[in-house]
């Protein structure tokens, strides 16, 4: 106030002002919700306004009509109180329909369809990094979006130009990191959404969805490699009958077979599940936890079943995984072992010119060697392997299939059909420059993705990828010192055998081999309700 009158503070507050729906300031609002200036606007239009900025959402007169009149009209009873209005026009005033005079709510969004999961994320982290409300506090916000790769994201979601999506109803959500900063460029939580919705759920950060065997390359192998468990790509393993350790409960490739001793790289390159889980049992579940932790992902607690599967009981979306974590976490591979956190926002500018900006230095999450190591066997998921739909000859890129499976209870009395099915397709991969994750799946997780529905995901991936790299000279990587290669493998200096006995078999335990108490002997995945939207299940036919 030593710098301001009073007038000229609530002039400022009114053009600053949050009024939900996108509009900041209040004649935007009149505007936006009346197609009319401020000074023209009636008597219970304008008390609508006024009592808007204390909880712009809550009083929202298109989304919750009742508040907003019960808001409005005590507006014009302070008003009538204060002998601003007579009683006449405060009766007359009261019974007029809130709805009087509004606008479509389509031309009351100052913003593009396309940006509103990413502008949700921007509000969740401004309060998250400033401990401000960016809807209800005047500061101007710079984003870390690039608008032309958000827009293609969505034009590849919405239309058939791109990828052929078997209906309407098949949902995607991804989301594409600058794996240099951790910036998030682009980010889309559905397909087709509602125009008359602002900030609502966004697929694109939500753990409720399993990640299935993308969770390999961080859980599983790159712990081993870190860790100096394995130290060649070429290091063998077992893929041959096996339990979950500590208990009698097999563990399942997605085909039911075994194809006995075989490299590190090729049981990564065709997703087998057995080698993962036998390989976390000789990283150790702490090790392991810590190891995605430092990626950005946690787990109350980390069961065996997580080799092949993100699966959690806990709701809360700092477990688990999602579209943001698993790009963050994929771009550590990609950068040369740099844990990055996701950036929606680089600069806030507050009301009274002060700055803050948001640098991100990054953590080691693991060594470059480990890095590049991951990166040489995840090449041939897409050159040879599971994620063929995702590859591009021209491009150097690296990357993990993942598919989540049915209970066989689910299938019995829900899915009813002998084709491969599953509720979840995922596929995350990266270049030198940018990581993304994809999901796809059906809002109802009953509802089975089936035939070519199974490949989206991938799909989803590449288009975007090639509209990312297209005319970019994009550059291969370097193998760095410590390492050296052998016609398709690589090997640390000073690598042992390549022969690898198998880890004991530890006695059945009372340790779950799950997320939950499943400790099921069938020869097909059980399943415990979890306390979240998703199921835990111990996930055999994960990919």
């Amino acid at each position: 106030e030593q710098k301001a009158t009073k007038q000229e503070i609530l002039t400022y507050y009114i053009n600053k002002v949050y009024m939900s729906n996108g509009n900041y300031g209040m004649q935007t609002a009149a505007q936006n919700y009346y197609g009319k200036d401020l000074n023209n606007l009636s008597l219970p239009q304008l008390a609508l306004l006024a009592g808007m900025p204390q909880a712009p959402n809550q009083y929202d007169p298109y989304s919750h009509p009742e508040a907003a009149q019960d808001r409005r009209n005590l507006v014009l009873s302070e008003m009538k109180n204060q002998g601003y209005i007579s009683a006449e026009q405060y009766e007359k005033a009261v019974n007029t329909p809130i709805t009087d005079g509004l606008q479509s709510l389509k031309s009351a969004s100052n913003y593009p369809a396309y940006m509103d999961n990413y502008l949700k994320e921007v509000i969740n982290q401004v309060e998250e990094e400033t401990g401000y409300n960016l809807l209800t506090t005047g500061m101007d916000v710079y984003t870390n979006v690039d608008q032309e790769a958000q827009k293609h994201l969505w034009d590849i979601y919405n239309t058939d130009e791109y990828v052929a999506y078997p209906d309407d109803e098949l949902q995607v959500a991804s989301t594409i990191v600058d794996v240099s900063n951790g910036k998030v460029i682009a980010q889309l939580g559905a397909r087709h959404q509602s125009s008359n919705v602002s900030f609502g759920i966004n697929q694109a950060v939500e753990t409720n969805r399993d990640w299935g065997s993308t969770m390999k390359p961080i859980t599983d192998y790159a712990p081993a490699l870190e860790y100096g468990v394995y130290d060649s790509t070429a290091t063998i393993v077992h893929d041959e009958p096996y339990n979950y350790p500590g208990t009698n409960t097999p563990v399942y490739n997605w085909d039911r077979g075994y194809f006995g001793n075989i490299t590190l790289q090729y049981a990564l390159q065709q997703s087998r599940n057995v080698p993962a889980v036998e390989t976390l049992n000789k990283v150790g579940l702490n090790r392991a936890k810590t190891f995605l932790n430092g990626l950005g992902i946690d787990y109350p607690s980390i069961h065996y079943s997580n080799a092949i599967s993100s699966n959690t009981t806990e709701s809360d979306k700092k477990y688990g995984a999602s579209s943001e974590k698993m790009a963050a976490a994929y771009a550590a591979f990609a950068n040369g072992g740099t844990y990055y956190k996701p950036m929606y926002i680089h600069k806030v500018v507050f009301s009274d010119g002060s700055e803050k900006e948001f640098s991100n230095v990054g953590t080691r999450a693991m060594k470059e060697t480990t890095a590049y190591m991951m990166t040489d066997m995840m090449k041939t998921v897409l050159s040879y392997g599971t994620g063929r739909n995702a590859y591009l000859a021209w491009l150097p890129q690296a990357g993990k299939t993942g598919t989540s499976n049915y209970t066989d209870e689910e299938i019995e009395n829900h899915i009813k059909t002998s084709q491969f099915v599953a509720p979840d397709e995922l596929f995350a991969g990266y270049t030198r420059k940018y990581s993304m994750a994809v999901w796809t799946g059906y809002s109802n997780r009953l509802t089975p993705l089936v035939g070519n529905g199974l490949t989206v995901a991938a799909k989803v991936y590449r288009s975007m990828m090639t509209y990312l790299s297209e005319g970019s000279n994009p550059e291969d990587w370097n193998i760095p010192e410590g390492l050296y290669r052998n016609g398709e493998f690589v090997f640390k200096n000073g690598a042992r055998s390549t022969w690898n006995s198998p880890a004991p078999q530890q006695p059945p335990s009372t340790e779950s081999s799950s997320s939950s108490s499943d400790s099921s002997t069938s020869q097909s995945s059980s399943t415990t309700p979890s306390t979240n939207n998703s199921t835990t299940t111990n996930p055999n036919n994960n990919t």
